[in-house]
């Protein structure tokens, strides 16, 4: 159990870096092209190259079938314009912010959206309640994110 958690936490981690190495690139290609939106359009046509390959590879090798018809169209559209709404803020941010600046903006306002949800138990999450040790953990992110890009 502890080492799965490690493995979890760990992985966490290495998304995190990921995330952070995403928005420099991004912001380089947008300088590049000449438009955000455009780099943004081209990070999530390379994406969905990959990640069509990596499903088609999976469901082969596994004999599965991907349930299409199961979940509502709006969960296919608000999946992805949530994602490249993320991706463009990042890309355009980042030249102004700076790299750690703005991945402490983005880590903060996540974890404000992930209190929420968790609260509000939205998408079948399993309802934690707010506690003083949970919202001043927010609040301290928060300020660290400020503290991050005054100095």
């Amino acid at each position: 159990m502890a080492t799965m958690t490690a493995f979890w936490s760990a992985l966490g981690i290495v998304a995190g870096m990921l995330i952070a190495l995403q928005g420099p690139i991004n912001a380089q290609l947008a300088r590049g092209l000449g438009m955000p939106v455009a780099a943004a359009a081209a990070s999530f046509l390379a994406g969905t190259v990959v990640l069509g390959v990596i499903t088609l590879v999976v469901t082969q090798a596994q004999g599965a079938a991907i349930n299409w018809h199961v979940p509502p169209l709006w969960m296919f559209v608000a999946g992805g314009c949530l994602g490249a709404a993320f991706v463009t803020c990042a890309l355009v941010l980042t030249p102004k912010l700076g790299a750690a600046a703005t991945m402490a903006f983005i880590v903060s306002g996540q974890l404000l959206a992930g209190l929420l949800l968790d609260r509000l138990g939205y998408f079948d999450l399993a309802v934690r309640e707010l506690t003083l040790g949970r919202i001043a953990g927010a609040c301290l992110l928060v300020v660290g994110a400020l503290l991050i890009s005054v100095t």
